[in-house]
């Protein structure tokens, strides 16, 4: 494993102070190999709920808030590449509404855009349930 894995974390228009940044590269990159994928490179960019809504208007024509979007940049099948933007907003939200720590959400999040880039998907109620099984899965497997 390289001394620095290509997993990077941003931060747009909003002050947001990202713990646990080495261990969170290691869980997403030992989610990825589980997987049987290689990692080329990772980006989040954290922000608030207004950016992510301009993305959400200007490339999936919806005008809703939402906790994340995925953009797949991957050129080679098996070698993971993309942006993930997540709403800052919409994690401390959702983890009152859940009543679960804002950590717990965030790493729901977060390996939640993976899986998504990892190919599974979560449109319909089977979709659904098999990713929240996964994520539930990798949550359990965290080792900070």
């Amino acid at each position: 494993m390289p001394s620095r894995l290509p997993i990077n974390f941003f931060f747009e228009e909003i002050k947001f102070n990202l713990k646990e940044k080495t261990a969170l590269r290691v869980w997403i990159n030992n989610t990825i190999q589980s997987e049987g994928y290689s990692l080329c490179e990772l980006n989040f960019i954290f922000t608030n709920d207004g950016y992510l809504l301009n993305i959400n208007k200007k490339y999936l024509k919806h005008n809703t808030y939402t906790d994340i979007i995925t953009f797949d940049n991957s050129s080679e099948k098996k070698l993971l590449q993309g942006d993930i933007f997540i709403s800052v907003d919409r994690i401390k939200e959702n983890s009152k509404t859940y009543g679960v720590s804002t950590r717990d959400e965030l790493h729901r999040v977060i390996i939640h855009g993976t899986l998504h880039l990892l190919g599974f998907p979560d449109k319909g109620k089977e979709a659904k349930k098999a990713m929240t099984a996964k994520e539930n899965y990798y949550l359990s497997v965290r080792e900070f």
